[in-house]
């Protein structure tokens, strides 16, 4: 938005660049000047485009009718908003003396603006924040260096319910034997937890990691009593004392539950459900607690099916979450390089994107290797079940109720995806991946991928601890290797060869989602629990296949168009077609 005003000579001593800055508070958000050879000055600084650092028109009610523009514009404008926002660009003031007062107030000018932007840049590095303020660790990337620890003695129904529910409770939809037998249980430790009182998160807020371990808990503890009530043709309230849900009908969550995770989640900056942190980035051990944190010093805590094949599905997600540790150090070293394209800093981004190229391909060998470590039934009938969110079961699906909390607010109750990886996420960032379709980039996107949830990556950022989204952001605001690839033909090549592996990435993960859901989803439970009736199976089948729509992931979202969008849109960013 532009708005420009002529002043008249007499006006120009009151228009001091610097005090202009001061009033508008802008001093730590201007992000360029500008000065054309027509005497157009030209701030730009970072506005919400909502309102915030817009300027005001002469018209407004707010804004004297006579007031001269410039005087309106450098006493209306707000505080700066936050530097991730669009950008905002105004035109202040238009130079219209003679010539000669022309050039003098050119030489003032530019003496003024160049005051200023040296002393903007020096408030900008001192503004520079070291990862560990994002909570990343160097050597282990946005895994904590080391396991959380359990809380306080006052919160110890939390974890005591957590320890019991491990390995004894059963999925409610499930009626083999095994489950059968497990079910009084289960409705005993649901009426437990119904008459808990609401306990207050806030005593933990002050330590980080109690504060994780308190989601932790509540999170998994969330899941497991939603999952394990049994489907019934009766629709009974949970907090009158019985927990029977109809399906067709909101699953309640306690309040007992529901208001402090809403409480610890909202001082988290996290989402009030299981998310990829609670199962992978905190949820593990130390094998020797000697030893730091490492591919072989790790075993993880809680699971829902109580298998070995749950376990190893998270150790192979933590794998390739520490393997990209070294990707964040890549794309650090790339940042912290000065502008410039000397034949050394060429040599050094062209050298990073070649070593990136095989992290990924590590990455991709360690998606693969799950097919050894977790089989594809186990995993479809006993673990992903637990996984699915208030929208699993898309648009139509019955939901969950939160009670305790104000049923106005839009909660995001999607369950744990890979989605949710901040390390992915950094890479497609550092990338330039275009999940949104927002630029024109070869080849066009199929009506298949304009059909994909283009939102999706962003709305998984919800889900993603706040301090490892404010680095996301942060990132996304940096300066673009792929514009500087496109502008240095020497790393063009390496520049297409890391998007190129990624895009294999992304191609062996919609085979593994294809072998582990699509297929699968075809399949009945016939081996679960040893072998259950056949009425039992074709019923629990019915239950799994219920609203007969395509496969979806946890989050409710279409699948294979989701993830054929993403491979889709990586390969896009390939600068050279032919070499995609």
């Amino acid at each position: 938005m532009a708005k420009s005003g002529s002043v008249p000579s007499s006006d120009l001593d009151l228009l001091d660049i610097d005090s202009i800055y001061q009033r508008a508070e802008l001093l730590s958000d201007v992000d360029n000047f500008t000065l054309s050879p027509l005497g157009h000055l030209a701030l730009t600084w970072r506005g919400s485009g909502q309102g915030h650092g817009r300027a005001p028109n002469i018209g407004d009610e707010n804004v004297p009718s006579h007031c001269q523009p410039i005087r309106c514009l450098v006493a209306d404008l707000p505080a700066p908003v936050r530097p991730v926002d669009p950008l905002v660009t105004m035109v202040l003031f238009s130079l219209l003396p003679s010539p000669p007062q022309f050039f003098t107030h050119f030489v003032q000018l530019a003496v003024s603006l160049f005051h200023s932007k040296t002393q903007i840049r020096k408030q900008l590095l001192a503004r520079r924040r070291s990862p560990y303020s994002y909570d990343i660790n160097q050597h282990t990337g946005f895994f904590p260096p080391e396991p959380l620890p359990k809380l306080p003695p006052s919160y110890e129904i939390w974890e005591q319910a957590l320890r019991d529910a491990n390995g004894n409770l059963s999925l409610g939809e499930d009626e083999s034997e095994d489950a059968l037998e497990r079910r009084p249980y289960g409705l005993e430790w649901r009426a437990r937890i119904q008459e808990w009182p609401v306990l207050d998160t806030a005593p933990l807020h002050k330590n980080p990691r109690l504060a994780q371990r308190a989601h932790l808990v509540l999170a998994w503890l969330v899941s497991f009593y939603v999952h394990s009530i049994p489907p019934t043709t009766s629709t009974a309230n949970t907090s009158s004392g019985s927990d029977s849900e109809d399906r067709a009908e909101p699953l309640r969550v306690p309040k007992s539950l529901a208001v402090p995770l809403m409480q610890v989640s909202r001082h988290l900056g996290l989402a009030p459900v299981l998310t990829f942190a609670d199962t992978v980035l905190w949820n593990w051990e130390l094998i020797h607690p000697s030893r730091p944190l490492s591919p072989d010093n790790i075993r993880f805590v809680n699971t829902f099916s109580g298998t070995d094949d749950e376990k190893n599905f998270y150790y192979a997600s933590a794998l390739a979450e520490l393997r990209g540790v070294e990707i964040l150090r890549i794309i650090d070293d790339f940042n912290n390089l000065p502008i410039g394209s000397d034949l050394a800093s060429t040599t050094k981004v062209s050298r990073d994107l070649h070593r990136l190229a095989g992290i990924i391909e590590d990455i991709t060998e360690i998606i693969t290797s799950v097919r050894s470590a977790c089989d594809p039934h186990v995993f479809y009938w006993d673990i992903r079940p637990w996984f699915e969110g208030s929208d699993a079961k898309g648009p139509g699906g019955p939901g969950w109720i939160y009670e305790g909390v104000d049923e106005a607010e839009n909660l995001d109750l999607s369950g744990p995806s890979a989605g949710q990886s901040s390390v992915m996420h950094a890479l497609d960032i550092f990338l330039n991946i275009d999940h949104k379709l927002q630029e024109r980039r070869y080849p066009a996107p199929s009506p298949e991928n304009k059909r994909a949830d283009h939102g999706f990556m962003e709305r998984m950022r919800r889900y993603m601890p706040g301090q490892h989204r404010e680095f996301l952001n942060v990132l996304s605001t940096s300066r673009s290797i792929r514009q500087l690839a496109q502008s240095t033909p020497a790393l063009r090549d390496a520049y297409d060869t890391a998007v190129t592996a990624l895009k294999r990435l992304r191609d062996t993960h919609i085979r593994i989602a294809c072998l582990y859901v699509v297929t699968m989803s075809r399949s009945t439970p016939g081996s679960r629990g040893g072998c259950p009736a056949a009425a039992m199976i074709e019923r629990l089948h019915a239950n799994r296949l219920a609203g007969k729509g395509p496969v979806r992931g946890t989050g409710g979202n279409e699948l294979s168009i989701l993830l054929k969008a993403g491979r889709d849109a990586t390969r896009r960013a390939v600068l050279k077609p032919s070499s995609s």
